[in-house]
């Protein structure tokens, strides 16, 4: 990675995702009983828990699951608590990796900049991202942004109203030049693909996403908290930022003054 003795992080990342992936593996034997879709009750809830992982089963220690936000009802909730589990296990698939491919200091070949300023290496994921400018952090979070308002507006029928989890509508011809887009299958591999294999993939995606979180989380905790994650001790270099704050050298001390530190 970033010094000899980080090269221990390849095999402690196999070791992590070794003695992880069993429990989050589909049972084969529940995979056709238990469909996974939006809109459902508490029972196919625990009926879907089973399925994605037999080991654990149905865990809702917050007792979200009775839950009715803004007095949406309990099926809207349940809708509004799967995609937000989806979405996030998307961001922490990515986010997993990007942090496996930054800290070995794998960059693209062109430079980071208009300016011609070189992507930053020699640096953990971290340090990485305080070091890319400003402008680069926000066109990340106008992008997000938009691909948010997208699929809240522009879905057939909304994940709190049924709708189906994860759904990401194609782009409108009309505003993509030479066509449409398909985030989810832009190559069409998909379309012809049955009821069944798209919901074995989306229990796959569901676990994995699950498996991500803990994953990410694990590096950050280590950097932030050294020890923190036995397995990952000297492995992960520490980290002085702030994780939970993306832009506390820059934008957000302007903003919350505490983020500012000591007058000079």
């Amino acid at each position: 990675l970033f010094r000899p003795k980080y090269t221990k992080m390849k095999l402690a990342i196999a070791l992590l995702l070794a003695t992880s992936a069993a429990a989050f593996t589909p049972s084969a034997q529940t995979s056709r009983s238990t469909p996974t879709q939006l809109h459902e009750t508490k029972a196919d809830l625990e009926a879907l828990a089973k399925g994605l992982n037999p080991a654990v089963g149905f865990y809702d220690p917050l007792g979200l699951a009775d839950g009715d936000f803004w007095g949406s009802g309990n099926e809207a909730t349940i809708g509004f608590l799967r995609e937000a589990e989806v979405k996030h296990g998307r961001i922490a698939m990515f986010a997993f990796v990007g942090y496996i491919v930054h800290a070995n200091g794998i960059t693209w070949p062109w430079p980071m900049t208009l300016d011609g300023d070189a992507f930053p290496t020699g640096l953990s994921p971290p340090e990485a991202w305080d070091a890319i400018p400003d402008i680069a952090k926000l066109q990340i979070f106008w992008f997000v942004g938009f691909l948010e308002f997208w699929r809240e507006v522009a879905s057939e029928k909304h994940y709190m109203k049924g709708g189906k989890i994860g759904e990401f509508p194609a782009f409108d011809a009309k505003f993509i030049p030479g066509g449409a887009l398909n985030l989810y299958d832009p190559f069409g591999r998909n379309k012809n693909m049955s009821e069944e294999q798209k919901e074995k993939r989306l229990r796959a995606e569901i676990n994995n996403g699950r498996l991500a979180q803990l994953g990410i989380f694990g590096f950050i905790s280590e950097a932030k908290m050294e020890g923190a994650v036995p397995l990952l001790k000297g492995v992960i270099p520490h980290y002085d930022g702030d994780v939970m704050a993306p832009m506390t050298k820059s934008i957000l001390p302007f903003i919350i003054p505490e983020y500012a530190g000591p007058a000079v």
